[in-house]
């Protein structure tokens, strides 16, 4: 099996009149594993779809290794799908299960059964070959849904969102197969998924889509760290980015931002910006303390809720003018809900998003 590139040129899906997918570009390079994240119907699935021969491109170019595929037919793109359902022939066995695509497709047989040995190697599945899907996890039937994928020996896998239907605890556990899988084959995978926290640890290139838009790519910490908009800071982290909104007070030798009452001194100028303009700020719950080491004041908050997570804290509180916050602390504390607070931020660490919504610092 050897990796493809894949490239998609002003890629437009319509349904009748109404657009879903607004010319997307996006390179993905022979062997990345590239994770499609957002909301439910910004068009991840839908794109998936497109690139895997299932849904008809209304405009654009899809190219796989440089060759035009939007008239090929699904079958003949190299390409291997793993659904959210794992759709197992309930009357076969996992072998069955396995080799039918490979008899349906004239495989000799003489390669089917070395196919399906390597996979369910892989997999780890050898001691469940005799059994029937009913008498098997949810784990172990996503396990053969994705070993059908892998007798196939495409040139590229596509996931779409494979581990819904699975325990949380069970999904941990396949976010590491999948990725270990990746490893060990080097195939090109495109992983669609609308949990943030799949997209992070699993992905070499994360695209952030939202209605039907590219809003960003790049490497998991690159957004992270760098998010292009309010929306990708809003959307990549566990717990979420908090946004206060804050109001510009002087211009002179760098921008000075009143947020909670406290004034900052932005990294950079805001040329555009005339005083009392407003600007929404970004502070991520792990940048925000409670002890003057942490950085500079931001506000006396007020307790509302305390959850102890063993080896974090979480604290959920508001200002004095009802702006909720929340605040993740290492180790665990004692806070009683209804007291007030100090906080203080790293003045490193955050972020200024213009009215719209654009990243400003």
């Amino acid at each position: 099996m050897s990796a493809a590139s894949i490239s998609l040129k002003q890629i437009v899906k319509r349904y009748g009149d109404f657009e879903v997918v607004h010319g997307v570009d996006l390179d993905i390079e022979p062997g990345e594993f590239v994770v499609f994240v957002g909301p439910s119907g910004c068009g991840k699935s839908t794109l998936l779809r497109m690139i895997a021969g299932l849904e008809p491109i209304s405009g654009g170019t899809l190219l796989i290794d440089g060759q035009a595929m939007n008239e090929v037919p699904a079958a003949k793109r190299g390409i291997a799908m793993v659904f959210q359902s794992y759709a197992l022939y309930p009357h076969m066995t996992v072998y069955q299960n396995l080799a039918f695509g490979l008899e349906t497709a004239r495989v000799p047989k003489s390669e089917i059964q070395p196919r399906v040995q390597r996979a369910a190697e892989i997999l780890r599945i050898e001691p469940l070959l005799k059994r029937k899907p009913k008498q098997l996890s949810g784990g172990q039937r996503q396990r053969v849904a994705i070993g059908r994928a892998i007798v196939r020996e495409p040139r590229i896998f596509l996931f779409d969102e494979p581990l819904s239907n699975l325990d949380a605890e069970l999904r941990v556990q396949m976010r590491v197969e999948i990725a270990k899988l990746h490893n060990d084959l080097g195939n090109t995978m495109i992983y669609v998924t609308h949990d943030q926290v799949e997209a992070m640890t699993m992905a070499d290139k994360i695209v952030v889509l939202s209605a039907g838009n590219i809003e960003q790519v790049g490497a998991p910490l690159e957004l992270y760290n760098n998010p292009r908009n309010k929306f990708v800071a809003g959307f990549l982290g566990s717990p979420k980015m908090n946004f206060v909104e804050g109001t510009v007070k002087s211009l002179e030798g760098g921008a000075v931002v009143n947020v909670s009452g406290s004034e900052f001194r932005l990294r950079q100028a805001l040329p555009n910006y005339k005083v009392d303009d407003k600007v929404t700020f970004g502070i991520r719950p792990e940048h925000i303390g409670l002890t003057e080491a942490s950085g500079v004041k931001l506000a006396d908050l007020r307790v509302d809720l305390v959850e102890q997570l063993g080896d974090t804290t979480m604290v959920y509180a508001s200002t004095l003018r009802g702006q909720p916050l929340t605040i993740a602390l290492e180790g665990q504390r004692h806070i009683a809900p209804g007291t007030m607070v100090p906080t203080y931020i790293d003045p490193n660490r955050y972020h200024v998003f213009g009215p719209d919504g654009l990243a400003l610092t």
